[in-house]
């Protein structure tokens, strides 16, 4: 018999696992049209936040390392989104800017947000209970990062 903590059903990480993954697939069809990838999309939106932001910066945004965040952050450049400059008072640290091409995909994705939110939208997570489902979600991520530090 198997122990009731070991109960896939009783475990909130599967749960938000599950919720991840379909979520990431949710955005895929929106995304692709436009060559982009969910974590490609994820570096523009702290870009559209704040452009000429330095790599590290982006990456705590992102609850990411350094080391994953590059790569991306190359193909990027690449594809002419954005450029990667050396900082005028450190040239150890490299500043990343959205590109005219970048600035322009914000246009193109409007739509976006609403499609999604539209898809998540349920008896349980309405617009009155999102900011509260924020909230938590915050919390959790809040502490579990905690632990990595």
């Amino acid at each position: 018999m198997i122990k009731e903590e070991f109960n896939l059903d009783n475990q909130l990480c599967f749960r938000l696992y599950t919720a991840s993954r379909l979520l990431t697939q949710a955005y895929h069809p929106l995304l692709s049209e436009h060559g982009l990838t969910y974590p490609q999309y994820l570096v523009l939106l702290v870009l559209w936040e704040k452009d000429a932001q330095p790599v590290n910066d982006i990456a705590k945004r992102l609850y990411l390392e350094t080391n994953t965040v590059t790569p991306l952050l190359q193909r990027m450049e690449r594809e002419g989104i954005l450029i990667r400059r050396k900082g005028e008072k450190d040239a150890r640290q490299m500043i990343v800017s959205l590109t005219k091409k970048g600035k322009n995909l914000q246009n193109k994705l409007a739509d976006v947000p609403q499609i999604i939110g539209g898809a998540v939208i349920c008896d349980s997570v309405t617009e009155k209970t999102s900011p509260e489902l924020f909230r938590m979600l915050d919390d959790v991520i809040s502490k579990l990062s905690s632990l990595h530090k």
